[in-house]
C-alpha cells in the first residue's frame, strides 16, 4: 500500500500535520532556551542547569503522561499538558534572567510537553488498515527527520527577525496548536486502551522483558545520534570552510538519508517478521556508522554523513511496530512513551561522553558513535528470541 494511499485515508493527513505542529517545539526548545538565555546575560554554567532541567523533567513526564492517556483517553491530556507546557514556555520568555524562573520554566516545558508522539502512534491501528501499518510508522518515522532541520531552523530564523522570546512565545503556541488538532479529530476522541492487564503493576509496559531490552538496544541508537551530532560539530570546527554550511550540512544530511530510508523501508514488502526487521536494521545502521571512523576530507566525509544516516528512521518504523506488539494490554501509549525517553537519554549520554572525548581526537569520539550503535544492535541480536509478541503472554 503507497503513500498516496495512506494519506487519502481518513483523517490521516490531519493527524500527521497536527503532530508534527505539536512537535516542532521539541526541536526548538533546547536552542531556544541557549538563546533566550544568553540574551539576557544568564552565565553559561545556569543555561546548562535550564536545559538539563527540561531535558530531565522531559524524560520523566513522558512515561508519566503515556500512563494518565492509557488511563482516561487522549484530548484532556494533550489539552492539559500543552497548556500547562505554554505556561513553562512563558514564564521562560517574561523571566529569562531569573535563576529561579528559569530553570523552572523549563522544567515545567519539560515535564508537561504534550504525548503527541506516543498518542499518534497507538491511533494508527485504529486508522489505517492492517496492511498500511508499516507505510504509516514508516511515514511517521520519516517525518521525525524534518523536527531535527526544521527546529532549530525555526528557531534561528525567529531569533534574527525578532528575538529568541519571540520563539519561546511560538513554541507554546505551536505545542497547542498540534495538540489541539489532534485531541478534536475522532480517532483520537474515540480512542481507548484496552483494559490494562492485571499484571501490569506499577511497572506497567515495562514488565515485557522484551520490550525493556528493546528499549535498551534503542538507547543505544540514540547514544549514536548523540555523539554523531558531537562529531560532526568538531570536525567542521577541525574543517573551516571545508563544507558548505559546516556541521549544517553534515546534519541535514543524516537527516535527508533518513527520510529517505524510512520512505523506502515503507515502500518495501516485508516477508520477515517485526522483530526479525528490527535487529536486522539495528545492525544495518552500525554498519552505517561504521566508515565515520575513516575521518576522510570534507567531501567524502559529507557522503559517510548521508550514509550513517539512512538506517535510523527505518530502524524506529520498526521498532514501532514491535513495541506496540510487545506492550502489555492497556500500556501501549505509555510503552511508546518510554521509548521516546530512553532515547532521549541515550542522545544525552552520547552528547556529554564525547563531549569529554572531543578534545582528546576526534577518532574516539567517531568510535563512540560507532560503539553505541553496535552495541544497541548486538543487545538486538543476541537477545532476539526474547522480542518476540509471545513474549507478552508470559510476562501478563
Amino acid at each position: 500500500m503507497g503513500y498516496a494511499a495512506l494519506l487519502r485515508a481518513p483523517h490521516v493527513t490531519r493527524l500527521l500535520v497536527g503532530t508534527l505542529i505539536g512537535r516542532l517545539p521539541a526541536g526548538m526548545t533546547a536552542l531556544v532556551i541557549a538563546l533566550a538565555l544568553r540574551e539576557a546575560g544568564t552565565p553559561y554554567s545556569r543555561i546548562g542547569l535550564a536545559t538539563a532541567a527540561y531535558a530531565i523533567a522531559a524524560a520523566i513526564g513522558g512515561p508519566i503522561l503515556g500512563r494518565i492517556v492509557d488511563l482516561t483517553g487522549q484530548p484532556r491530556v494533550l489539552l492539559a499538558s500543552a497548556t500547562l507546557a505554554g505556561g513553562g514556555y512563558a514564564l521562560l520568555a517574561l523571566a529569562p534572567g531569573s535563576p529561579v524562573a528559569a530553570p523552572l520554566g523549563a522544567a515545567i516545558a519539560g515535564l508537561c510537553m504534550p504525548p503527541l508522539e506516543p498518542c499518534l502512534r497507538s491511533l494508527w491501528p485504529d486508522v489505517v488498515e492492517e496492511k498500511q501499518l508499516d507505510t504509516a510508522y514508516a511515514f511517521d518515522s520519516a517525518s521525525q527527520q524534518i523536527l531535527y532541520v526544521a527546529g532549530p531552523l525555526a528557531v534561528a530564523g525567529l531569533a534574527a527577525a525578532f528575538s529568541p522570546s519571540t520563539a519561546l512565545w511560538t513554541a507554546a503556541a505551536l505545542g497547542l496548536l498540534g495538540s489541539l488538532v489532534v485531541a478534536t479529530t475522532a480517532p483520537a476522541r474515540h480512542w481507548q486502551a484496552p483494559p490494562r492487564a492485571e499484571s501490569a503493576g506499577l511497572l506497567g509496559p515495562l514488565r515485557s522483558p522484551g520490550l525493556v531490552l528493546l528499549l535498551l538496544g534503542l538507547a543505544g541508537t540514540g547514544w549514536a545520534v548523540g555523539a554523531q551530532n558531537v562529531l560532526f560539530i568538531a570536525y567542521a570546527e577541525r574543517h573551516p570552510g571545508g563544507l558548505p554550511g559546516g556541521a549544517g550540512t553534515l546534519l541535514a544530511l543524516a537527516a535527508l538519508a533518513g527520510l529517505l530510508g524510512a520512505l523506502g523501508y515503507g515502500a518495501a514488502t516485508w516477508k520477515a517478521d517485526t522483530a526479525t526487521r528490527t535487529w536486522i536494521l539495528a545492525l544495518g545502521m552500525a554498519l552505517g556508522y561504521l566508515p565515520l571512523l575513516l575521518l576522510p576530507g570534507p567531501l567524502p566525509m559529507a557522503a559517510l554523513a548521508f550514509l550513517s544516516g539512512l538506517g535510523l528512521a527505518p530502524l524506529l518504523a520498526a521498532a514501532f511496530i514491535l513495541v506496540a506488539e510487545l506492550a502489555p494490554a492497556g500500556t501501549v501509549t505509555e510503552a511508546f512513551a518510554w521509548l521516546v525517553t530512553l532515547f532521549a537519554t541515550g542522545n544525552a549520554a552520547g552528547y556529554a561522553v564525547s563531549g569529554a572525548l572531543v578534545d582528546t581526537s576526534l577518532h574516539a569520539v567517531a568510535l563512540c558513535a560507532v560503539a553505541g550503535s553496535a552495541l544497541g544492535g548486538l543487545l538486538l541480536l543476541t537477545t532476539r528470541h526474547r522480542l518476540r509478541p509471545a513474549q507478552v503472554a508470559l510476562a501478563a
